[in-house]
Order: structure tokens, then sequence, then C-alpha cells
């Protein structure tokens, strides 16, 4: 499908800025739930670390819910989750063996059940299909991000995120920090001129290398891969979708959510060279330009032994301001100075997770279970898919060496991931060479 200039500016060009407050309360009570006390069933698809944390945070949502399903492509992680699950939850997990299943087509067959709502968190590549597949059959939807590897992807997603909002399905993306009251707050003020009209931007995410599982014997070329999706850009993305599009997602936010015009960039393998590591780049750094005239620098890495950056700096006409994710600085400086005072000071995010603040996976949750019970449905499909965009588009520029703009990352014709895959699936993708890989 060829995408129009008309088609782009409709779907990625526009300003949103519902994403800046919620439209539930930042902490949803059980008086919420009241008027509908019957038992929402959950599906998780995806039984990884961060699929096993959002069941837990849906199981923590409601009063009146329960896991009754679960999917994984192995049978040995679904049971890693399962157990984990039930030690925390045991009144709340009812899966029942034949409500376990396992292989590439799990989900259909998690879909075929009476459950409510499902929570999308398999590799990044099978998003696309996972989440049309539970808009057509009538789930409410806890998405992870990132939602698409390349723009084909993207489009579908788009098209169920729509679809999702005209049957009335809520639709909830995996952006964390649009969560985050603190963030909630100070993007806020940023968006009603606290600091006036925006003339540059940082954001960075920095930060060290990740797990790796070595291959065990009877693992196929498609299994060792996919158990170690992370380092396969077919299956991940890369990182400056995978894990820096919170960075990216937060920088959008604090522009207003207007699509950027055009993207330079560039990136490579420096230390993470190893075959290994699959395709994936060790670092990028790329410069949005948007249609107000700012400029916003952006870059991230995956090497450890290096200082970590996790954070976003706005320079404004009337000020400054500067969201920290590793500190928990929330500040604007400058001709009307502001500081977030209500949260305790941690040494990280984690630690702050970690609080008896109620968290952002959890507030994530609350609101969707929330705009369930209220029949309410709520939809991050325009906003979340937008930062999606502008993650790939960074990665297109970062891979070719070239300019591109939005609209040329949208209507990009290229397919990361193939249509169809099997256990016997072989594939690879030769690493990324700026100035020598071309756009597609």
């Amino acid at each position: 499908m060829k995408y129009s200039r008309r088609q782009f500016i409709k779907t990625a060009g526009i300003v949103t800025i519902g994403g800046v407050t919620a439209k539930n309360s930042l902490w949803a009570s059980a008086n919420a739930w009241s008027s509908n006390s019957n038992t929402l069933k959950v599906g998780l698809i995806g039984c990884g670390g961060r699929g096993t944390g959002a069941a837990e945070e849906a199981l923590n949502s409601d009063p009146n819910v329960i896991l009754y399903a679960m999917a994984d492509a192995f049978p040995d992680q679904l049971e890693n989750s399962y157990n984990t699950l039930k030690e925390k939850q045991k009144n709340k997990v009812q899966v029942a063996n034949n409500h376990k299943f396992t292989g590439l087509d799990a989900y259909q067959k998690l879909l075929e059940t009476d459950v409510d709502v499902v929570l999308l968190a398999a590799p990044p590549a099978f998003r696309p299909s996972h989440l049309e597949a539970a808009v057509n059959t009538g789930k409410h939807i806890f998405c992870e991000k990132p939602f698409a590897v390349d723009a084909p992807g993207l489009r579908r997603v788009m098209a169920a995120a729509k679809k999702a909002k005209e049957t009335k399905l809520s639709l909830v993306s995996g952006f964390c920090w649009r969560y985050h009251h603190p963030k909630r707050e100070t993007f806020g003020k940023v968006l009603y001129g606290q600091i006036g009209k925006v003339r540059a931007a940082e954001a960075t995410y920095d930060t060290s290398e990740l797990w790796y599982k070595e291959r065990q014997s009877g693992w196929s070329d498609f299994e060792y891969q996919l158990r170690n999706w992370l380092y396969y850009n077919w299956l991940s993305g890369d990182h400056i979708i995978e894990q820096a599009i919170h960075s990216i997602d937060m920088l959008q936010w604090a522009m207003g959510d207007v699509a950027p015009i055009q993207v330079t960039g560039s990136g490579g393998r420096q230390k993470r060279t190893d075959k290994k590591f699959g395709n994936v780049f060790d670092h990028f750094a790329v410069v949005y330009e948007y249609p107000n005239g700012s400029k916003a620098y952006f870059r991230c890495r995956q090497q450890s032994n290096t200082t970590p950056s996790y954070a976003v700096e706005l320079v404004g006409a009337d000020g400054k301001c500067i969201v920290d994710c590793r500190t928990g600085l929330h500040e604007i400086t400058g001709k009307n100075p502001w500081k977030y005072s209500d949260e305790t000071k941690f040494t990280d995010a984690e630690a702050y997770k970690r609080s008896t603040v109620r968290s952002m996976y959890q507030v994530e949750h609350d609101e969707l279970f929330a705009s369930i019970r209220s029949n309410r449905p709520m939809n991050d499909g325009e906003w979340m898919t937008r930062s999606n965009l502008v993650a790939l588009a960074g990665r297109m520029a970062g891979y070719t060496g070239q300019t591109i703009t939005l609209e040329q990352a949208l209507a990009s014709e290229e397919i990361l991931f193939p249509e169809n895959v099997s256990w016997d699936t072989k594939y690879e993708i030769p690493v990324s060479v700026p100035g020598i890989t071309e756009f597609k």
C-alpha cells in the first residue's frame, strides 16, 4: 500500500495534546469499578519479564480480575512466568492447563478463549499481527512498546488502533512515562507555555549492554535468534526503537506530539561487534527538525563501562526544563522557575519503581481497567504510533546516513519481519553501513 502526502499529514502530522493529562483518575480506586462487578479475565501473550510484570500489575489494578490464559512461543518461559505469578497472586492466577498455549500460533489460540483483556508483550516484530487479531476479536488491550519494527507493520498498527477506537475498545500503550505523575506535571507546564516556545531539545538513552542467552543443544537458528531477539533488527527494531523509544516518546510529548519534518543521523557498531550481537547497532545519534523551526538532538547507546544518561532537556524562549529519569529531577529554570518537590529522592529509576509510591507501570493498568469498568474507553493509538514512527525514521537515518523525511519513513515499503516464519526459518539481514545501506 502506497501512502500519499495527504494520508501522511492526516495520520502523522496532526497535533495531539490528549496525552498530557489523564482522562481517568491517576490513582484508580475500587469506587471506579463499583458499577460493574463482573470478573474480568486477562490473557497474557508473551511471558517474558515485561509480560510477567504487566500481568502482575493487571491483577493489582482491579479487585475482581483473574489471569485466565497465557501464551508464549516457549513452554519453559510460560511455566516460569506462571510459577512466578502464582506465587505472588495465588488466588487471582486461574490458568487451567488447557489455557496454556505455546508455539508461534499460541496467540491465536488464546484469543479464541473468552478473555476480556489481553496483554501484548511478545517481541516487537509480532505486535502488528497480535494487535490486529486482538482488535478483531473484541478484546481490550495493553500493548507493550514498541509496536512495529518497519513501516508496513506500523501502518497495520495504525489501522488496528483506529478500529479499536471505532469499536470502543480500550488500548493502552507501554509508554510508561506518560503515566508518571511528575512527568505529567512537568510536561504539562511546558505545553502550557512555562518555558515559552521550545527552540531546542536534547534527549538521551545511554546505558550498558543487556542480557544474552547462550545457544543450547537442539535450538534451531530461528529459536536461537528468537530467544535473543534484542540483537536482530527484524525482531526488535534495534535498540533505538526497542529501548530508547522511551526517550523519543518523552521528547514527542514535550513537543506537543507534532511529527518532525525530517531527521538526519548516524550510528554503528564500535564495541558490540561479536557475531552473537546479531545485526543491531550499539549507538545512534540523530537530529530531528520540527515544523516550527526547533531542533531536537537525540542519542542512545548500549555500551558497558560508559557514562549513563536518560534524560530530556528543553531550551525555551523563557527558560529551560530538565527531566532526568535516573535521578528523578523535574525542574524548570528561567523566567518561571518551578521544581517538582513531592517526589521522594531516589538514586535511580529502579529505586523509585520499588518505592511505596504507586509506580507508573501500575498506573497504566489502573487507568486501563478503570476505563473498562466505567465504559469510557481510552485509546493511546494516535500518539503512540507517532512516537514509533519518529523512532523508526531515526533508525532509517542512522542506518543509511541520509536525511529522511517522516513522510518517506511512513511510506517505506521495506519489510524487516518476514510474513511467514516457522521453527525452520533461516533469515539473515546484514549489518547496515551508513553511506552504503540504501533507504527503501
